[in-house]
């Protein structure tokens, strides 16, 4: 099995986002985002990481080739501070248990950064199996579903969370 590395999101990983921007890489997105949208999301997540408020990394095998992208960042859940996950592995890495592992490197960088933030919670859609399997198996707990807006549309949504304590 390929060994993984969690490296700092850079301003020159803009290419990443792209070749995740695909109708079937963001079916449980709610679909594509315009260039426009993935410029400012690049730059967030560059302006996050210099503030503290979130830590996205790319996600590299042991040939330093991107294989997605994993993160975290200030959220509030139930009335908590908290942190949101959230992650994508491009196509030609899938169904190689690269998510899986990518999270648990996250959670132990979570663990290490927490400060007052307990849980680390995510979201995927109900019908993004994937996900759901990733966190069932990173020891995340079910706790509900619920409906939000998202990208402009409803999505359905499972609500995951772990107890960066325990």
């Amino acid at each position: 099995m390929d060994a993984l590395t969690l490296r700092p999101w850079s301003a020159g990983d803009l290419e990443l986002l792209r070749v995740a921007n695909t109708p079937g890489m963001t079916a449980h997105l709610n679909g594509v985002e315009t260039e426009q949208q993935l410029l400012d999301r690049n730059a967030r997540y560059l302006r996050l990481w210099d503030s503290g408020e979130a830590r996205m990394f790319v996600i590299e095998d042991e040939h330093r080739r991107s294989l997605g992208s994993i993160g975290f960042w200030n959220s509030e859940w139930r009335d908590v501070p908290a942190f949101e996950t959230g992650w994508f592995v491009i196509p030609d890495a899938q169904g190689r248990g690269v998510a899986s592992r990518a999270l648990g490197l996250l959670i132990d960088d979570a663990r290490a950064h927490r400060g007052d933030r307990r849980p680390l919670t995510a979201f995927p859609s109900v019908e993004n199996a994937g996900s759901n399997g990733v966190c069932r198996r990173s020891g995340f707990e079910m706790v509900g579903t619920f409906t939000d807006t998202f990208r402009g549309a409803e999505l359905t949504m499972n609500e995951w969370v772990l107890d960066l304590v325990g």
